[in-house]
């Protein structure tokens, strides 16, 4: 199993680990982002630390199938799933809303690990979960790259992670990089909600 030193040595390898001014996801800002798909593009990084979340699974819970939210999940799901040797789809927004496509669909009754790259706060899991539950699916673990919630995230199934960074995140009329005049940039997937 990868250390956390390790994860983030592939990280700052990677130049994944940015400083400065940035929008989340969230809505809310920070002076650090985790840009994983600068780690994502390389194949055998994304093997070694999927391995890593993996391996903390052990043998319990058992899953039937691996799904993720475009686009962060994406790469992510689909490495976990070929290493479970089971079934790997992602949600997508559709007018606003999370949903399965493409024809993609959870069984009543199907054990789903839930994955993502990064989570701040945890609301594009708990999206997903809430997709797979309208489904009939089980939740049964939560696997992340980076855990950046600050212990926030709690999805009542365990939490798997790769890496833990304490990070601060303010609500944009309390934010000290603004009031300095520092011009936030949005380097993720999509806009803000």
């Amino acid at each position: 199993m990868l250390s956390q030193a390790d994860v983030i040595a592939i990280f700052e390898k990677c130049g994944a680990l940015l400083q400065g001014h940035f929008l989340l996801t969230s809505g809310k800002h920070s002076d650090r982002y985790l840009q994983c798909a600068q780690v994502l593009q390389y194949p055998e990084y994304t093997r070694m630390i999927c391995a890593s979340l993996v391996e903390q699974l052990g043998e319990e819970p058992e899953i039937d199938v691996v799904v993720g939210p475009a686009m962060g999940g994406v790469i992510v799901a689909y490495e976990i799933g070929r290493q479970l040797g089971k079934r790997a789809l992602f949600t997508e927004r559709e007018e606003g809303k999370m949903r399965l496509r493409r024809n993609f669909s959870i069984r009543p009754g199907e054990r789903v690990l839930v994955v993502e790259d990064v989570i701040t706060t945890g609301g594009s899991v708990q999206e997903v979960i809430d997709v797979v539950k309208a489904a009939g699916g089980e939740v049964v673990g939560v696997a992340v790259l980076v855990d950046r919630s600050n212990g926030r995230a709690d999805f009542g199934v365990p939490l798997y992670k790769a890496l833990t960074v304490a990070a601060v995140a303010w609500e944009p009329e309390v934010c000290p990089l603004c009031q300095a005049g520092e011009p936030a940039v949005k380097p993720g997937s999509r806009g803000l909600k």
